[in-house]
């Protein structure tokens, strides 16, 4: 199964989440913590981010439901990365960013293990 359309759909579709889970607890990240950012530069960072985001819509986009919920996501998490640069001394934003970044580990976490079974059964 090497070239990328053996792949089944659902393996697909769970790398992909998983992939934009990482990006975004990555730029929450990089919010948080300047070194993050030195270890891979910024425009290609938001490259990655963006195609990643426009993947995952394009493979959720026959569910309505998931599609919006993983834009809300994708949006609320951008801007409250946004805030924290803004105002880094703002403890309710600094929390906020720490709670939506340990739901994004248990996500990340949770689909990794689904993906594992998915590939150890395929």
């Amino acid at each position: 199964m090497t070239p990328q359309q053996d792949v089944p759909q659902h393996i697909k579709t769970t790398e992909t989440f998983v992939r934009l889970y990482v990006l975004l607890s990555q730029h929450l990240d990089r919010c948080h913590d300047e070194g993050a950012k030195s270890a891979y530069p910024e425009s290609e960072f938001q490259m990655h981010l963006t195609r990643t985001r426009t993947e995952a819509a394009q493979l959720s986009s026959n569910n309505r439901v998931v599609k919006d919920k993983v834009e809300d996501e994708y949006e609320n998490i951008l801007n409250l990365g946004a805030a924290y640069v803004k105002d880094p001394n703002d403890e309710r934003t600094k929390d906020q960013l720490l709670q939506e970044r340990a739901v994004l580990r248990i996500k990340m976490l949770t689909l990794s293990d689904l993906l594992a079974v998915f590939r150890s059964s395929d």
